[in-house]
């Protein structure tokens, strides 16, 4: 695995990333590619919540939610 990819819920705030892999299956991952979540997608760290889980992500012109869990299986490469 190449060492530049990490989880996207590691990314930092203000930070963008490009999507590089999927780590899930079933419907967790049919729901991720229905948010645009595919190869080289640019995704945006914008806003934590309060509690901390979930983060705000910018992703194709639309602003989403995603828990940490979800964010831990998605591979991204900062450029």
């Amino acid at each position: 695995m190449n060492n530049r990819l990490f989880p996207l819920n590691r990314l930092p705030l203000g930070k963008k990333a490009k999507v590089k892999a999927l780590n899930s299956d079933g419907t967790t991952r049919r729901r991720m590619l229905d948010l645009g979540l595919i190869y080289d997608t640019e995704v945006e760290a914008l806003q934590i919540s309060p509690s901390g889980d979930p983060v705000a992500y910018y992703i194709r012109g639309a602003v989403i939610a995603l828990r940490s869990e979800e964010a831990s299986k998605i591979l991204v490469e900062t450029f």
